[in-house]
């Protein structure tokens, strides 16, 4: 008996230890693949980019009412690259209605660009009071440096023109027109022609006629990218205000000219337009300020003064300002500090207006700037 018993045992026993490695071996495997990967996050977009002049580009993105804030984002993202043609986008301005969180944008844009290995632009993102689009939460504008020169001349970027007027909120075409006109007359004294005028982007503070807003657009100037919205929920008055970029037939002989026509209720503030024929830009996203005061606003203005120092331009170069502000009166805030930093002798054209929102719940304000640099 114990003879029978005892080869069963040591054929048992050599199973069982000859199964141990193998046990071994996957108990290893299915440690190894319980182990969580870790995702790189995005970096944010630069705060500035530099870029050629002669290669800038202006783009929009088409509106859609379907889907929530994310996915309109991600399709306007999908159109503007399709748009650029293999041209390297450098600057997106996001216009945000309805309740969606703002600080998505940014962080979509740099998911989407890292995703392909592209570069990343420079964004900014305001919240607006209502798009021309049931449904349609964000727009998008982009610039872009194309495969070969555009704009060989240079480039005038006009100030918003128009602005208050006195009829009521849903009455927005008198003051369009003003606008219209100012925009065409800068466009001519620029040496340039209306049908070189690449964008036009008008704040409202109705959309009830909008129809007729984007034709008489159309006809002013047929070659223009076109944006339009309504910048606050509540308007007390009717505003029109568009500022635009056109393209320059002949560049002046000095890279920056600031002109303010006598013609065109000059303002000591700020140039009507300005004409660029320097080789190179720099665009920045926005800085923001927290809270109301002068010293709030005045550290934006500093932090934006490092931002240009790091693409080699200063406070005194800069070309054109957009101003956000959420209220009148940080908006006056701005106004009375910003030349403490700006040249008053070269006031830069601008748009400043009071805007529905921005990405921070306690941000008062957002600069944004195009400078000359060295």
């Amino acid at each position: 008996m114990l003879r029978r018993v005892l080869p069963l045992c040591w054929a048992l026993l050599f199973a069982i230890t000859s199964d141990l490695p193998a046990q071994k071996k996957k108990s290893k495997k299915e440690t190894k693949e319980e182990i969580t990967q870790v995702l790189e996050i995005p970096p944010d977009p630069p705060a500035a980019v530099t870029v050629e002049t002669a290669r800038l580009e202006f783009l929009v993105s088409p509106m859609t009412g379907k889907g929530l804030l994310s996915a309109q984002v991600r399709d306007a993202l999908k159109s503007l690259k399709a748009q650029a043609r293999g041209g390297q986008i450098v600057k997106l301005r996001a216009f945000v209605a309805g309740t969606g969180d703002l600080r998505r944008v940014p962080a979509i844009v740099s998911e989407e660009f890292s995703e392909k290995r592209l570069p990343l632009p420079a964004v900014s993102t305001i919240q607006v009071g209502l798009l021309p689009m049931e449904g349609a939460q964000v727009v998008v504008e982009a610039m872009v440096v194309a495969k070969k020169a555009v704009n060989p001349q240079g480039l005038g970027f006009l100030s918003g023109m128009g602005g208050y007027g006195k009829e009521e909120p849903d009455q927005v075409l008198p003051m369009l027109e003003r606008a219209l006109a100012d925009l065409g007359k800068a466009a001519q004294l620029a040496g340039s022609q209306k049908t070189d005028v690449v964008k036009v982007t008008c704040m409202l503070s109705s959309l009830t006629q909008m129809a007729e807003v984007r034709s008489r657009v159309a006809a002013a100037f047929p070659a223009a990218g076109f944006t339009a919205f309504q910048a606050q929920r509540g308007h007390g008055a009717a505003l029109a205000e568009c500022e635009g970029v056109v393209r320059l037939v002949k560049g002046p002989v000095v890279p920056v000219v600031f002109l303010n026509p006598v013609d065109m209720a000059p303002s000591p503030r700020f140039s009507k337009f300005v004409l660029i024929n320097a080789p190179r830009l720099v665009l920045t996203g926005t800085q923001v300020a927290f809270n109301f005061e002068e010293n709030d606003v005045r550290l934006a203005f500093q932090r934006m003064a490092k931002v240009l120092e790091g693409q080699k331009a200063s406070m005194k170069q800069v070309a054109f300002s957009n101003l956000y502000p959420i209220s009148n009166r940080i908006l006056e805030v701005a106004r009375k500090v910003r030349f403490e930093f700006f040249d008053p002798a070269k006031p830069p054209a601008s748009t400043a207006l009071v805007f529905e929102g921005l990405p921070s719940m306690d941000a008062s304000l957002a600069i944004e700037l195009i400078a000359v640099p060295e």
